[in-house]
């Protein structure tokens, strides 16, 4: 982790701008193309829902601003964030399931399915005091959102992304699924969310590249 000299900082006017917004946070929802990943997990027997997690933290983890937090009025640069999803358990209710995100696909799937099948024995709602290296995930897959909105602290600031998907959405051949991408607007930009979608898309469409541990 590094801090970065606000001083320098290309972006300080536009943090200094929207950290001071009562509500400094943007989302954007969109659908994208998950036709090819089916299709690749399904041959390959893997889990879809692992396989998305870990697609979603590799392109996060590949774009520096996504891996920027905000502590005490500074901002810091984390190495490597971490997927912290959301998990069914018993009597309709979810735990927190935080796993450490590695580049290579088969070491991250082995350890998440040991990490889901411990916490849906064992669930839990905390994570660590003080952590915020994560990327808060949850699948809602009942409904085809065209929005959605998180709660979130104010007081600390929370600066931690938020990415949801939801509900297939079968348009012909093709099959689509909404993707919302919640940020805080002092440290990205709709570029970044660009990007990020654009990255995401490219990896759904050419599935292969999760088995590679280039992050690009």
């Amino acid at each position: 982790m590094r801090t970065i000299d606000l001083a320098t900082w290309p972006r300080l006017k536009h943090f200094e701008v929207f950290n001071a917004f009562d509500y400094p946070h943007i989302n954007v929802c969109a659908n994208i193309d998950i036709t090819a990943l089916r299709a690749f997990v399904k041959q390959r027997s893997l889990s879809l829902n692992i396989t998305l997690v870990y697609l979603f933290a590799r392109v996060a983890n590949a774009i520096p601003e996504f891996r920027q937090r905000i502590h005490d009025g500074q901002v810091v640069e984390h190495d490597v964030v971490h997927p912290s999803s959301t998990i069914m358990t018993e009597g309709d209710l979810f735990s927190f399931c935080t796993i450490p995100y590695v580049a290579d696909y088969a070491m991250f799937a082995a350890q998440a399915a040991a990490i889901i099948e411990r916490m849906q024995q064992q669930p839990r709602l905390e994570d660590e005091p003080g952590q915020d290296d994560l990327l808060f995930l949850s699948s809602i897959p009942w409904v085809s959102f065209t929005s959605l909105q998180h709660p979130i602290h104010m007081h600390p600031v929370d600066s931690v992304p938020r990415i949801s998907w939801g509900k297939f959405l079968a348009e012909g051949n093709i099959v689509k699924m909404p993707l919302s991408v919640q940020v805080h607007h002092a440290l990205l930009d709709g570029v970044h969310l660009g990007r990020y979608y654009t990255l995401v898309q490219e990896l759904l469409d050419q599935p292969e590249r999760l088995m590679q541990s280039d992050p690009q």
